[in-house]
């Protein structure tokens, strides 16, 4: 296990050009932090190997590719114990695109991604209703998604 980390200002300045942008030339990072592309590449290697940047990604725009309907479940199990099952159960269903154990009324809250209602309605009848465990669901229908960020660095 690697000892910890802090990060410090320039880590920070970094970070929240990355944060940004993933796909900021390192060069360009340099410039606006007043240093060589080396010490990026370093401090940016450096971020990966504490386990601060964990990767990067492209940002899908689902709806031009047919899904249109974001949907929350908060999920009630018949017993705490049933936890582990039903998780390996709900890691089958690549719909389900975030899972959430919890306190509060739900064990589990999930957001489910769908091409439209009848979709969705599928998933919940086919698929996430026929789970050992799960005593029953409650579904919130999302009309449209105002903000969706990361926290600033």
């Amino acid at each position: 296990m690697s000892p910890a980390y802090t990060i410090d200002k320039l880590d920070r300045k970094i970070l929240a050009l990355i944060s940004k942008n993933a796909r900021i030339p390192y060069l360009e990072v340099a410039r606006e932090c007043n240093v060589s592309g080396a010490a990026i590449h370093q401090r940016i290697q450096r971020l990966f190997d504490h386990g601060i940047i964990t990767g990067s990604e492209f940002i899908i725009d689902y709806k031009k590719i047919g899904y249109s309907t974001y949907a929350f479940m908060g999920v009630y199990l018949e017993k705490a114990s049933y936890f582990k099952n039903v998780m390996n159960e709900l890691e089958k269903i690549p719909e389900i695109i975030e899972c959430h154990y919890t306190t509060g009324n739900y064990s589990i809250f999930v957001k489910i991604l769908t091409k439209n209602n009848d979709h969705l309605k599928d998933i919940i009848a086919d698929k996430l209703q026929s789970i050992d465990g799960i005593s029953r669901t409650e579904s919130f229908i999302s009309l449209e998604e105002r903000i969706k960020r990361q926290l600033p660095i």
